[in-house]
């Protein structure tokens, strides 16, 4: 099976969206698996429950996507690969990602307990939040290679713009994730450690079918040792993947923090704030699937040394980024209080997150910036621009978080994410001149 093109193609609006439209909708699914999630744990009426599921779900991703390197780092570096019609490292590319996948998510596994007793004593939740969440976060754990590694998988099917197979695996998972949360809470009346059995069960289904869906990248002959740790390659993907895994850390940081302050300010605040946040998870998804597409086309534009067409793809995507922004601000200002109702049935729940729903409405046009560049930056593998503009934002997000949280409460949270994208934002285009530059260099960093 040939899965893999050589040099770069001229790029169109057709070929953006070619790209896009099926990494938007398979995005899309997993936000819309969080609301079911918290909508089917909300049907047993209590904050405590949609609480502990909102905890343990940002304890996982803060722990997994200190490994989001391998999904952005593998889209960099193999759609260069591509670029450059290097067959043979587009598929090592992938190989050694799995092999860092299948470590990290073994390492986790280990290290469960001081990582969970650590989460424990950094957010000070209520007992009943904390004994659930506990129950939650010892039975999703077992997921972790398969999670992470579906990072890789995913970043090299998107590199090599095989985003169709990713709509696939997206709608195969969150459909078989879905039936198992009602057969398990619903049905079996398992409460929160069934919606942690259901996402497990569906975590491994989809690393088996993402190996399959990728089977080409293993039908090239490289399993030679000498190609998988080819001394250049593996110092390049060490410093690439150490600029977004630190990149990845002070995001998560923030959204962690954001969480851990929600937890401090009771159980209602907290469970308004994992319904609200899962609108800010379908504003991420759907903008970064724009994203990801200027990283396959910036990444193939770099590694064929195009300015042109590094700029074209830059262009598009930001254009349909910014429509798109408006779209999902249009639907959070019509719709939003029916979702919200859609996803708890605790009346005090309701009120308390409506009371915080213009933050969202809002969310995507300050944001957008922020997603579009990041897909520039990946695809030309600005890592180290990335990672230092991070920690800028980082400092100014903390900055507004200690001098608003004492005299605006929970608004001031809400504020202080809106404030980190619109610094992310800024500080990454004051730096985008680099990025033309280093299209035409040999290996930008």
């Amino acid at each position: 099976m040939t899965v893999i093109t050589e040099g770069v193609r001229e790029i169109s609006h057709r070929r953006v969206l070619k790209i896009a439209v099926p990494v938007v909708l398979s995005n899309a699914t997993v936000p819309l698996l969080g609301m079911v999630d918290t909508g089917v744990i909300g049907q047993m009426g209590a904050a405590a429950p949609i609480g502990a599921v909102g905890l343990g779900a940002v304890v996982l991703s803060s722990l997994y996507w200190v490994f989001g390197f391998l999904r952005m780092g593998t889209t960099g570096l193999v759609a260069q690969a591509q670029g450059a019609g290097d067959r043979a490292e587009v598929s090592a590319g992938l190989i050694r990602a799995l092999l860092i996948a299948a470590t990290a998510g073994l390492v986790l596994i280990a290290l469960q307990w001081p990582l969970f007793h650590l989460a424990f004593r950094l957010a000070p939740a209520s007992d009943d939040v904390e004994a659930l969440t506990h129950a939650y976060l010892s039975t999703r754990i077992w997921g972790a290679p398969a999670t992470i590694g579906l990072y890789a998988l995913t970043g090299w099917l998107i590199a090599v713009e095989r985003t169709r197979a990713v709509l696939v695996l997206q709608l195969a998972m969150n459909g078989l994730n879905v039936g198992l949360d009602l057969l398990f809470v619903l049905g079996f009346d398992w409460g929160v450690r069934g919606v942690a059995f259901a996402t497990l069960i569906s975590e491994l289904f989809g690393l088996s079918l993402a190996l399959w869906l990728s089977r080409g990248a293993f039908a090239h002959g490289l399993w030679r040792q000498a190609r998988l740790f080819e001394r250049a390659a593996l110092r390049r993907l060490m410093q690439v993947n150490t600029d977004i895994m630190l990149r990845s850390v002070m995001l998560q940081a923030c959204f962690t923090s954001f969480m851990f302050l929600s937890a401090g300010r009771g159980d209602l605040n907290l469970a308004a704030n994992q319904v609200l946040l899962q609108f800010l998870q379908i504003v991420s998804f759907a903008l970064d699937g724009f994203a990801f597409a200027a990283e396959a086309l910036v990444g193939q534009a770099v590694g064929a040394r195009s300015l042109r067409h590094m700029r074209r793809a830059g262009v598009l995507s930001a254009q349909w980024s910014v429509a798109g922004a408006a779209l999902l601000a249009l639907v959070f200002w019509g719709a939003g209080g029916g979702i919200i109702d859609l996803m708890t049935t605790s009346q005090e729940v309701r009120d308390a997150a409506r009371v915080y729903l213009p933050w969202l409405v809002i969310a995507p046009l300050i944001s957008v910036a922020s997603y579009v560049l990041d897909g520039i930056f990946i695809g030309a593998t600005m890592t180290r621009a990335m990672r230092n503009t991070m920690l800028a934002s980082t400092l100014i997000y903390a900055l507004s978080v200690s001098v608003l949280l004492p005299v605006w409460g929970n608004h001031a949270l809400w504020a202080s994410l809106m404030i980190l994208n619109c610094a992310r934002g800024v500080t990454m285009a004051l730096l985008y001149p680099r990025a033309e530059r280093g299209c035409v260099m040999s290996r930008p960093v």
